[in-house]
């Protein structure tokens, strides 16, 4: 799964690599979790690219009230264009969700070690993970738009941490993804293993454990 990550770095460079119109606010943060606001970006139906935020838990249109939210806060590749919750938004409503980088744990013998996973080349910032978002009106009226991280089976990297990894897109995809009309089988070509050469991982503190913990802390990489 994927469900702990880093948005470290300034609005500038969101612009930059995104191609966004307009230099977005960012709050550096270094643990969001499930529940919290996520920056995602869409596009428009002029077909221009934004920047927004989602609450990281997918919530269909159709549900009697919020609580399933934290327990969508992935969608499986393999069926994500089947399942009742996100075959709509798999269809019409998807996003990239941008991160400098995710968590994950690792099984030892005596324990899980959390692991920070980032760009490998330092000339890349960030990754663009495959998402979801959806619109859904709560009795009292009011919206919130949700969404989910779409997963698959790890690569050659990833394996050696866990069973799961987020999809990541290539920068080359980002239109085809977002574009409502594009073709479903398009689409699902894109739904693939991102390459091990470009990504890598360390050991952190148990300190990310916990989502109330924030700070650059989060991410000193522990002696091996």
């Amino acid at each position: 799964m994927c469900g702990r990550f880093v948005l470290d770095d300034d609005g500038e460079k969101l612009q930059a690599e995104f191609g966004l119109p307009d230099i977005p606010y960012v709050v550096p943060r270094f643990n969001i979790a499930p529940t919290q606001p996520v920056a995602a970006i869409g596009i428009s139906k002029a077909g221009d690219r934004g920047f927004t935020h989602f609450h990281w838990g997918f919530i269909p249109s159709w549900a009697k009230d919020g609580s399933m939210a934290s327990r969508m806060i992935n969608a499986r590749a393999e069926t994500v264009g089947e399942k009742p919750s996100f075959r709509n938004a798999f269809k019409r409503r998807r996003c990239i969700i941008p991160v400098s980088g995710f968590y994950e744990w690792k099984k030892t013998k005596d324990k899980k070690q959390p692991v920070y996973i980032h760009p490998k080349h330092p000339e890349k910032k960030f990754f663009g993970l495959a998402g979801l978002w959806e619109k859904w009106e709560s009795d009292d009226g009011s919206e919130v738009r949700s969404c989910t991280i779409i997963t698959t089976t790890p690569n050659d990297l990833m394996e050696k941490v866990h069973n799961r990894m987020p999809v990541i897109l290539n920068p080359n995809d980002y239109d085809t993804w977002m574009h409502s009309d594009t073709p479903m089988p398009q689409i699902y070509k894109l739904l693939k293993q991102y390459p091990p050469g470009d990504m890598t991982y360390y050991p952190v503190s148990t300190y990310v454990n916990s989502a109330a913990n924030e700070g650059p802390q989060c991410l000193v990489r522990l002696a091996n």
